[in-house]
């Protein structure tokens, strides 16, 4: 069954450092997925919880199970930058989210990733009722 999903966005605020960058001078692509895990985290503890508080209360966490990213101009040293998360959608074991990395309001990466629920053998679980209803809203 999926849900719908809140139309509310989550903004995390981070710094590119010299040790995200490459020797372009620019972020390197896979730290943008560095960026995207943070502000999921980020989400999560906005929301009353956290990874850690997860797994001991109802022994679940999350897993990458898809990811997709489109880059549309590169980050660099110093910028400012801005990670919006919105879930987009909800399902029994599952959720989406879509993550936006902008600087000033503009749009540097476009990212949609899928978590699986999972216990700690890594077997699928169900989404527990407070983070269903936490993204719902």
């Amino acid at each position: 069954m999926t849900e719908p999903a809140s139309t509310e966005s989550h903004v995390f605020k981070c710094r590119v450092y010299y040790e995200d960058t490459d020797a372009a001078g620019v972020v390197y692509y896979a730290n943008y997925l560095k960026y995207a895990e943070r502000a999921r985290s980020e989400l999560l503890r906005e929301l009353g919880t956290d990874n850690s508080a997860l797994l001991r209360r109802h022994g679940v966490m999350f897993m990458v199970k898809e990811f997709a990213a489109t880059y549309h101009e590169p980050a660099r040293l110093d910028d400012a930058l801005q990670i919006r998360t919105r879930i987009s959608r909800i399902g029994g074991a599952s959720f989406s989210a879509e993550q936006r990395v902008e600087r000033e309001g503009r749009l540097l990466v476009g990212m949609k990733v899928r978590l699986a629920c999972v216990d700690a053998r890594g077997r699928p679980a169900r989404l527990p009722d407070e983070i269903r209803l936490a993204f719902a809203t």
